[in-house]
């Protein structure tokens, strides 16, 4: 309710509701249009209030929790390093010993469970080995990593025993390889886009190889110390030397750096999934807000074109109120030149051209009408009929001239039919000779009687001028492209 309104004058009017509010676009405008800055500490940017929540949703130094659930609060450009590093939720798993751990922790862990893990492999080995009797040929289990080996299982027994350095040689250079590619390719976080989707397809294939590395590495040293104990007890010479390059510390060291880089490319994989898991976030959320803004820019698209529809209407009214005020400016325009003593001077301008439209116009427009006049304040209503280019018998060579009854406001007071002497002139502009022509009513002529429409049948000389005097050098008619012709009515005969 109102608070200045008095509580007990309570009505239905008093509770402003949802139904009563409603959106101002010219003070939203406004509002938006506010000069911000970004209020997250480090940030330097600064915009308008329109642009405030975009930034919102990219500003590097924005607090943002962590997208695994550590309940942590970090900056949006320190997530990656926060997941690496920090994120108690981030976990690696040690595929020897299965202990959970954070990645940084894993790069320096050394599994006491590696002896356990290598007696499961050796009686796994044990279990699924061959019959020695058989005779279909087999590829080397390290054909994976480049053992182009084939042969039967004895054969292929005797390759395993005598080859252990060159597999070794082939795991590190694959291993190599793969940690090679996973520097070559953006562990930050790329734009969201193609870049994205094809890492996200190449992550699966990529651990797919990390574990068959492990497990190619595993069996590797599973098969060399079993074998090796295996011929060692048999008291072969010759297995008592290949166990012995076995045993020997650079092959040790071989196995041992193999094993950490396989861990240090899973934990990057695992790094790069969780990174990429924050990015497609993101995506989702700009996708977001790409439709709002496409809802947006539609709704003012439709406000746009209901304001072109109010404009265009109010363009047609301010053309019909143009008529009527170019209608009242004539109409005052008339009243102003009217006379009221029987007496007119009507000037034409421009003669050159109405007279091509009186000699080109067939029919069109041949006449033209002065501006009304009266004989006397309340008399008779009166003009002139021209024809510049003749009427009747004067047709084509001389100018026609007319005097003209029109019905007037005073009729019914006058004494009809109109009797009063009228006389033409046409001005010589030097003051030397008019033209002078006038006539006498006809009492019984209808051109004289009270009119019943809005003018009589025009009366009056249709040999008035001869054209070919017009262009006279002795005289001054025509002048300035302009001619006067006065008319005057004797309301004393």
């Amino acid at each position: 309710m109102c608070k200045e309104e008095d509580p007990s004058s309570e009505s239905e009017t008093s509770i402003l509701t949802s139904d009563n509010l409603f959106s101002d676009a010219a003070i939203n405008k406004e509002i938006l249009e506010l000069k911000v800055h970004c209020a997250n500490q480090g940030c330097s940017w600064r915009s308008i209030l329109k642009d405030f929540e975009e930034h919102q949703g990219q500003c590097e130094y924005a607090l943002i929790p962590c997208n695994i659930g550590c309940g942590h609060m970090v900056l949006r450009k320190a997530l990656a390093c926060h997941l690496e590093k920090a994120c108690p939720n981030n976990m690696s798993v040690c595929p020897a010993c299965c202990h959970s751990m954070r990645p940084i922790e894993l790069q320096t862990h050394s599994c006491h469970s590696l002896g356990e893990e290598k007696a499961d492999k050796k009686q796994r080995k044990g279990k699924s080995n061959p019959l020695p009797g058989s005779k279909g040929k087999e590829y080397c289990v390290f054909s994976e990593v480049g053992c182009t080996f084939k042969g039967t299982t004895e054969k292929l027994r005797v390759h395993e025993n005598s080859s252990h350095v060159g597999h070794l040689q082939l795991l590190l250079r694959a291993a190599t390889t793969t940690s090679s590619d996973l520097q070559a390719s953006p562990l930050t976080a790329p734009a969201p886009g193609k870049e994205n989707r094809a890492m996200d397809e190449q992550l699966p294939h990529l651990r797919d190889t990390l574990s068959g590395l492990r497990l190619h590495w595993d069996m590797g040293l599973s098969k060399g110390e079993g074998e090796l104990e295996m011929e060692m007890e048999g008291g072969d010479g010759r297995n008592s030397s290949a166990a012995h390059s076995l045993r020997d510390d650079d092959q040790v060291t071989i196995l041992l750096d193999l094993g950490r880089q396989i861990d240090t490319l899973q934990q990057r994989v695992q790094i790069s999934e969780n990174i990429i898991s924050v990015l497609n976030r993101e995506v989702e959320k700009t996708q977001l807000s790409m439709k709002a803004v496409e809802r947006e820019n539609q709704s003012n698209q439709e406000m746009i074109y209901h304001l072109e529809i109010k404009v265009t209407e109010q363009e047609h009214r301010m053309a019909r109120k143009d008529l009527v005020i170019s209608s009242m400016k004539q109409s005052l325009s008339a009243h102003q030149e009217v006379s009221y003593d029987g007496t007119f001077i009507w000037r034409l301008s421009d003669l050159s051209t109405k007279m091509k439209e009186a000699v080109s116009s067939h029919g069109i427009r041949p006449n033209l009408y002065s501006p009304a006049f009266y004989t006397a304040r309340y008399g008779f209503k009166v003009c002139m009929r021209l024809y510049l280019n003749g009427d009747g018998v004067g047709k084509g060579t001389h100018i026609s001239l007319f005097f003209v009854i029109m019905k007037g406001e005073y009729d019914l007071l006058l004494s009809w039919p109109f009797k009063h002497k009228v006389t033409f002139f046409l001005l010589d502009q030097n003051h030397k000779e008019h033209v002078i022509d006038a006539f006498r009513p006809d009492l019984t002529s209808s051109s004289f009687q009270r009119p019943v429409s809005d003018m009589n049948v025009a009366s009056g000389c249709p040999l008035f001028f001869p054209l070919g005097k017009l262009h006279s050098p002795k005289h001054a008619y025509l002048k300035d492209d302009t001619i006067f012709i006065k008319c005057v009515v004797d309301t004393s005969s």
